[in-house]
Parts: structure tokens; sequence; C-alpha cells
């Protein structure tokens, strides 16, 4: 709407790329009132949000990612997993995001956040719980590093990716809400934390090399490879939150609402890699927790009582069943 023959690239599209810039993502509704209100400044008439086209806006995306190219900077989109609004978001093409977080972040930090990644992507994804998340009370009780990686800071042995001796809680909670407000976080009604989609597009390469095991070819493997990052079977983004095959084993997940679309053009819905039944009551993301926390419905007899903690952690005492309890027959 406010091209200029004369100039490819003129004020219009220096003012979006300076309101993106000053936001941490944008989608195409979030973009509308701020094209109208520069269409409007600049034609000197007003241009409603609803006047503005998703060609417009699309023209101003492409524009803008021409401009930042040489800068080693992209915007990139995806899709949110639970809204499906296309997310666009600007990217450091060459660095990593990690790094890039240590030149606005402390080294005790940037410690924390590892941490909490860790937390995250290791100890609340388990065959049992694929969480993916933490609440706020989890995720501040991470502010020190374990009692043994102090000792070794006081001795002067720092271990890799540690710092310090942490950060207290307080600095803990500003920390994860300047994580959400700079976009790499979101935050639940629930209060449940979680990658953003556009941490997911950053971290992506960095996630899948730190926490799937890809192993080696030629390396004698005892099982199979762990695979803590998967990806959607329909639209092949990493997937926190959604829906997984109810077989354990069984490495299919779906986004819910890729669910939808995907077993309407299926005869059957059923399971596109193992075949078994799809119940759509084996969940990705927070209501994993809700779901394992609830009494079994399935009485394994005093047995189930003696239970010890650490095999609950490790997924309880049913962690051979290749089946969740709640789909055998």
């Amino acid at each position: 709407m406010a091209d200029d023959e004369d100039e490819v690239y003129n004020n219009t599209n220096r003012a979006f790329l300076q309101a993106f810039l000053a936001r941490s993502t944008l989608t195409y509704d979030e973009a509308k009132p701020i094209l109208a209100a520069i269409f409007t400044a600049h034609e000197k008439r007003e241009t409603l949000p609803e006047d503005v086209t998703e060609a417009d806006f699309n023209s101003y995306i492409s524009a803008a990612n021409d401009a930042i190219s040489l800068y080693d900077f992209e915007i990139r989109s995806t899709y949110h997993q639970t809204t499906r609004a296309r997310v666009y978001a600007l990217v450091n093409s060459t660095s990593d995001p990690i790094t890039q977080l240590a030149t606005t972040h402390s080294a005790d930090e940037i410690s924390y956040l590892k941490r909490v990644l860790d937390a995250m992507f290791e100890t609340h994804n388990t065959p049992r719980r694929e969480i993916m998340a933490l609440t706020s009370m989890e995720a501040v009780r991470l502010n020190r590093p374990p009692a043994a990686d102090r000792r070794e800071t006081q001795n002067g042995v720092a271990p890799q990716g540690s710092a310090g001796q942490g950060i207290t809680g307080k600095e803990a909670e500003k920390m994860l809400s300047t994580l959400v407000d700079e976009g790499w976080f979101e935050r639940s009604k629930k209060g449940y934390y979680s990658l953003s989609p556009r941490a997911l597009m950053e971290l992506r390469g960095w996630l899948m090399e730190t926490y799937n095991d890809l192993g080696d070819d030629d390396e004698e493997e005892d099982g199979p490879r762990v695979l803590k990052i998967k990806l959607c079977y329909a639209c092949k983004e990493i997937i926190t939150t959604g829906q997984r095959c109810p077989k354990r084993s069984c490495q299919c997940r779906l986004h819910d609402i890729c669910t939808q679309n995907f077993f309407r053009v299926q005869k059957s819905k059923k399971c596109p890699l193992c075949k078994i039944d799809w119940t759509g009551n084996a969940f990705v993301g927070e209501r994993a927790a809700a779901a394992t926390s609830q009494p079994q419905r399935r009485s394994e007899g005093p047995s189930l009582a003696r239970t010890s903690p650490s095999a609950v952690s490790q997924g309880g005492s049913n962690g051979d069943d290749d089946v969740d309890e709640e789909y055998d027959d």
C-alpha cells in the first residue's frame, strides 16, 4: 500500500524494521496495527488495521530480510504449537544462540539457563513423562548448581557450563521474567515455563545436538538411540506440547492441531508408525504432568505401594511396560 515507485526500500520499511527489532517476535495480526500506523503517517490519510493485507505484510518481511541479510541476520517463521499462528522472529544466522545470550546476561545467569534447559529436556522428559516444561517453583529451585559443582568451584575447578555459586531466588525469578519478555520462554496459564516459538527456531540445532544421542554409525549400540528432542510427524517441527503414541517405544508425536488434518485423510485413527490405535489421551507437554499425577486406573496390588522414590523418578515400577497403563487391554 505504501510502495513508492522510485524507492524499493524507503522510510516505511525502516520504520517497520525498527518496530520489529523492538519486539522479540511478530505475527500478522500483531503487525497489522503497526503497518496501519506507518501507512497513515506516510500517506497522510488514515489506514485501519483491517485494511492491511497479508500481501502487504509479506512484502515488508521480504524487504526487511533483504536489508538485514548483509549483517548475518534473517527473519524466520514457524507455527505456534497450540494456536498455529505463524510467528516471525529475527534470528542471527551465524552465531550460537547461547553465545548471543551471553552478551546480555552474566555467566551465572547463563549457567542457570542451562540448568533450566537440562531440567526441561532431561529431568522432566522421560518415556513416561514428556513434560518439557517447569513450574515456577521447579524453575526457581534451580537457582544454584548442584552441591558437587559448587564444591569443585570452591576448589578452583569449575565444571563446564558452571560459573560461581549460582544466583538468588529473586534473581532466578527476574531471569525467568526477562526470558519471557525477550521471547525465549512462554509462561502458561497454569504457571509452566516452556520454550517459545522463537527459542525453538533459534535453538533447534543446539537442542538436537545437546539432548539427542545420535551416536556414531560404526559404534556398537547397546540399545535404541535416545531422542529427547522429537519432531511432529506431520509438520516436522520440534514438538514440546501435543500428543504422542500410547506405545512408549514409538517415536511418533503430533501437535494437537496437526492431528485434525492428519487423521482427516487417514482411513483409520491409528499411529502412522506402529499402527496401534491413536487414543488422543497420551500427551506431550504440561498435560503429561497432570495425566501422570492422577491415581493409577489399574490396580497392581500391594507391591505398588512399595514402589521406591527412585523408581518413581525414573518412570515408576512399570517402566518395562511398553504401553501406558490406561491403554492396556
